[in-house]
């Protein structure tokens, strides 16, 4: 195995990390709001919390890093489009995520407090959700998006 290989397959198995923990952490939160029960949706946006932390920082944090060394190792040009192309997008999914741990960290709460005081959940947790909701399509999308440049290296 090579070194170029053993890196190609790390920023791979980055790229799968982000997209399956975050379309997993998309529906289980999705499937919990549904339920109205805050008791539920307090456990799985505490879960959803860990989970973007423990998965969803490190692969973000590597995937920089990896994508720089094979560019070094493959001579791939700093200057070919599809890169800058990536890395904005990269820019875009980040401004939309990093807002998302705030809202889901402030969703949990909310839950929690409502499940505490035996209420019903908050008008600020569904505002909360619909801007969670509408920050993830280009979050995500964004993230597709790169998948196919990464994949395809179009001219």
């Amino acid at each position: 195995m090579t070194l170029y290989f053993a890196i190609k397959y790390l920023h791979v198995l980055g790229a799968i990390v982000i997209l399956g923990t975050g379309s997993g952490i998309a529906f289980f939160m999705l499937m919990a709001h549904r339920s109205g029960d805050a008791a539920f949706i307090a456990r799985t946006a505490g879960t959803v919390v860990i989970a973007d932390m423990l998965f969803t920082l490190t692969a973000v944090l590597l995937q920089p890093i990896t994508g720089g060394l094979l560019m070094m190792l493959s001579s791939t040009a700093l200057t070919e489009l599809w890169i800058w192309a990536s890395l904005g997008l990269y820019a875009v999914a980040g401004l939309f995520w990093v807002p998302v741990i705030f809202m889901q960290i402030e969703m949990r709460d909310l839950a929690r407090s409502a499940v505490a005081e035996n209420a019903k959940l908050p008008p600020r947790y569904f505002a909360l959700f619909r801007r969670w909701f509408l920050f993830g399509i280009p979050g995500f999308g964004s993230v597709m998006a790169i998948l196919w440049l990464m994949i395809t290296k179009p001219v």
